[in-house]
């Protein structure tokens, strides 16, 4: 037996379309920056850098004040004391216990032998100073000259590049020539030459980073400049009579803005390795003063006895340089997603 359904009448009244719903934004709109810290935020990678950046940017703050020892004061009594933490002390598998392995193989408390109660939480050196003090206090001077040289960079790269691209013909020909005379000539050599000239520190090392690192951030600006000027919004603010400095910071940098914060996010991990080259090689900071590359380069003298001097610095800029360029790709990634693989 079939069964059959009536249809109401009313189930064929036509639609009722309004108009203006029909243009209504259902999401909010957002600029340019709420959309890149958007991006930022999905690369789970670049946010736990950037947490992890900020815990080490504070611990290189406070690090030296926390300790009860200052960086710098020598005791000779307290020299290659391994690390020793309380309450971890009490945890065998943790290395934070005093304990040192001789020659023999036997485990000794190098704290108890010596009738010592003091804490070193990342041991002492051979002069007896305080790794944790020296290790933060390094930290801090290494990341103060990242960023000052990068800061020096990004002025001097942006302003060159705009200038260079934003007015072509004969003044481009001749800043592009200067860039590649300094192209041409090793940074490593610059640098050397630099250091020798002036007194080991960190002025003359942010001066000599600083000479060639801006060449990078120039070129790239300039490229960008060549493209954004023939725009119609460039050519639209000519047209109305607008000067050229107008044009070049209110119209060119802040388009640039993206570019800018990618380059200079690469310079600092860049610039952090560089100076702790240059101070594992003898041309950095001199004593008393301690960055990550002389902690290195003095614990590397006694790797094999006292391991803990050059593992811990050598961690903490590794960590640094890995979470620096994995901010540095995930802010590419969200302020032009274009240059995504």
């Amino acid at each position: 037996m079939e069964h059959t359904e009536k249809i109401s009448k009313d189930q064929f009244e036509p639609a009722i379309i309004d108009s203006k719903k029909s243009e209504e934004i259902s999401k909010p709109s957002l600029n340019f920056w709420q959309d890149g810290w958007l991006r930022l935020r999905k690369n789970k990678g670049a946010v736990i850098s950037l947490v992890v950046i900020i815990l080490l940017t504070i611990l290189a703050l406070i690090g030296p004040m926390i300790s009860n020892y200052e960086f710098d004061r020598q005791k000779t009594a307290h020299a290659n004391l391994p690390p020793r933490i309380p309450v971890l002390e009490n945890i065998s598998w943790l290395p934070f216990d005093g304990m040192r392995t001789l020659n023999n193989g036997t485990q000794v408390n190098v704290y108890e032998q010596k009738d010592i109660e003091d804490y070193y939480w990342f041991g002492t050196d051979n002069l007896g100073r305080d790794q944790f003090s020296r290790v933060w206090k390094g930290t801090q001077i290494s990341l103060y000259i990242a960023f000052l040289a990068a800061a020096i960079d990004m002025i001097i790269g942006v302003a060159f590049g705009v200038i260079s691209g934003y007015f072509g013909g004969r003044i481009d020909t001749f800043m592009q020539r200067i860039i590649e005379i300094l192209s041409g000539i090793p940074n490593l050599v610059v640098v050397i030459l630099m250091i020798l000239i002036l007194e080991p520190g960190i002025i003359s090392i942010t001066i000599a980073l600083t000479i060639t690192g801006w060449v990078s951030m120039a070129r790239v600006v300039r490229a960008q400049v060549l493209k954004l000027k023939g725009q119609e919004f460039v050519m639209a603010s000519r047209t109305l009579g607008a000067s050229h400095s107008k044009i070049m910071f209110k119209h060119l940098i802040p388009n640039l803005a993206g570019v800018i914060i990618i380059n200079t996010m690469f310079t600092i991990p860049n610039a952090i390795f560089f100076e702790a080259f240059l101070s594992f090689i003898g041309l950095g900071l001199q004593e008393p003063l301690a960055s990550l590359g002389t902690l290195i380069d003095a614990g590397f003298k006694t790797m094999r006895a006292f391991p803990y001097q050059m593992l811990i610095p050598a961690v903490v800029i590794s960590v640094i340089m890995i979470a620096f360029n994995m901010i540095a790709d995930g802010v590419r990634d969200a302020l032009d997603p274009k240059m995504r693989d």
